[in-house]
């Protein structure tokens, strides 16, 4: 996808209700207070975790990361950068969407858009190490529990 595809995904993510129930549809979560999508997607490594194909699809994800970050940044000021890794360790269950997303990845870049009641985060993260590497954004404006740091 390209910047400005994604930035319509987040523009539309920014002014669509949220769901009653949680629901998982092609890529994406959207539930009470969330929306969760994949923004961008390596390959997975189940036949090949050859260091030059992982690095490629690193940096290609972290490519499209830093340009929406500067996107968002011009928009909304410099994004907090949140710990995900205390939602993870809690013995209390996790709310939506961090109890997905520390699964996923152990920090994300947070926004706060003033014209809107949400908030916007920005995570990179693996399921294992055969899984793809994923670009993940979050619109909600459920509580973050763990305030992000300047």
């Amino acid at each position: 996808m390209t910047l400005d595809e994604h930035l319509a995904i987040v523009d539309e993510l920014l002014a669509s209700p949220f769901l009653e129930r949680s629901e998982w549809t092609g890529g994406a979560l959207s539930g009470p207070g969330h929306h969760v999508r994949v923004l961008e997607a390596s390959q997975d490594f189940w036949e090949s975790r050859d260091p030059e194909i992982t690095e490629a699809a690193e940096e290609r994800i972290d490519s499209a990361l830093q340009a929406l970050a500067e996107v968002f940044t011009t928009r909304w000021g410099a994004p907090g950068k949140m710990d995900l890794e205390p939602y993870l360790e809690s013995t209390a269950p996790a709310p939506e969407p961090m109890a997905q997303l520390c699964l996923l990845s152990s920090q994300m870049l947070v926004w706060r858009p003033a014209a809107a009641d949400r908030w916007v985060g920005l995570c990179v993260g693996q399921a294992d190490a055969e899984f793809p590497i994923e670009l993940r954004v979050v619109v909600a404006d459920v509580a973050i529990l763990v305030e992000p740091k300047p």
